[in-house]
């Protein structure tokens, strides 16, 4: 279990979440209990980066993770060379990478004693990382909110059949969002899970509060799928911003030029500043129907417990 692997007490991540994977929430996260994680495409640089990772240092000596979004291009440049080795420096306990093959990374993060686990939607992509040498997997399936993968397979299926065809630990994520979520996961043989929904959904989650009452007043319908077009599907909150992009791609011919004006990452930038629910993409996974509360991380965590033991009791039964 994820408890043995990170060394934390209750097998939770909370989920890379773009521009609120800072070091104020994520340690919030591993001082309650589970695996904080801080977003590299948060910093501009490896300086703002390097000062993100002393700022969690003061704030947790738990431990913690790093996403590392990889690009299409399988070359490893200086700049991730160089975000590995400050990670090294701070003594991160691990790194996330999701998106190309993570086989030029692999030694580099082993060099600075750190766990590398490579989040996939699909366990084909599991089998290429445990091969490439990665310590451990997340799989996502087609419920999770922000980049499900192009595989319409859902949590439960790719969760017991990773568990099943792998030699390494399996995170499952994709609609999980509660304590009896993570001892069905667990029961399906993965190590633990990931969330980032109901992390969203907390008060100290650094976003405005009208993002969190929307999660807590949406269910498990309320999402879209946009750009598919583009190969590069995102699940997000069904609002006016999403029903745009989709009506863009509805016509036909469509680029990235052509989207970019709607789903920008500045428009997220502002919306989450001031509240417009509408004006921006605003990643959430189907999991937002098992959300009906906006509590702090720690009561979060301690009712996760709680219903992760009532979920083995009624096992027992």
């Amino acid at each position: 279990m994820l408890k043995d692997f990170l060394g934390i007490e209750f097998p939770v991540i909370q989920g890379g979440m773009q521009y609120l994977g800072v070091p104020e929430f994520a340690a919030c996260v591993s001082n309650a209990g589970g695996a904080g994680t801080i977003n590299r495409t948060c910093y501009d640089n490896n300086e703002d980066f390097a000062a993100a990772l002393k700022k969690m240092q003061s704030l947790t000596d738990k431990p913690y993770i790093v996403n590392i979004s990889l690009l299409p291009d399988a070359n490893v440049g200086d700049n991730t060379i160089e975000t590995i080795n400050i990670c090294g420096k701070y003594g991160v306990k691990a790194i996330e990478t999701a998106g190309t093959n993570p086989k030029n990374l692999v030694d580099i993060i082993h060099e600075n004693n750190i766990l590398h686990i490579h989040k996939v939607p699909a366990v084909r992509y599991a089998l290429s990382a445990q091969k490439a040498g990665v310590d451990a997997v997340t799989v996502v399936g087609y419920e999770c909110g922000g980049h499900p993968g192009k595989y319409d397979a859902g949590s439960i299926v790719l969760t017991r059949k990773a568990a099943k065809e792998l030699d390494i630990p399996v995170i499952a994520g994709g609609g999980y969002a509660d304590g009896y979520g993570v001892a069905a996961a667990i029961a399906m043989g993965a190590a633990g899970v990931v969330m980032g929904t109901r992390f969203v959904a907390t008060k100290e989650c650094m976003l405005h509060d009208n993002f969190k009452k929307m999660i807590t007043q949406m269910d498990e319908n309320s999402t879209l799928l946009c750009q598919k077009s583009i190969n590069n599907a995102f699940r997000v909150a069904d609002n006016e911003c999403a029903r745009k992009c989709l009506e863009i791609e509805a016509k036909g011919d469509v680029t990235l030029d052509k989207l970019m004006p709607v789903i920008s990452g500045a428009r997220q930038v502002t919306a989450y500043e001031n509240g417009d629910t509408d004006y921006c993409m605003f990643p959430m996974g189907m999991s937002a129907g098992l959300v009906d509360d906006i509590p702090t991380v720690q009561q979060l965590f301690d009712n996760m417990k709680a219903e992760y033991a009532d979920a083995i009791l009624n096992l027992g039964r």
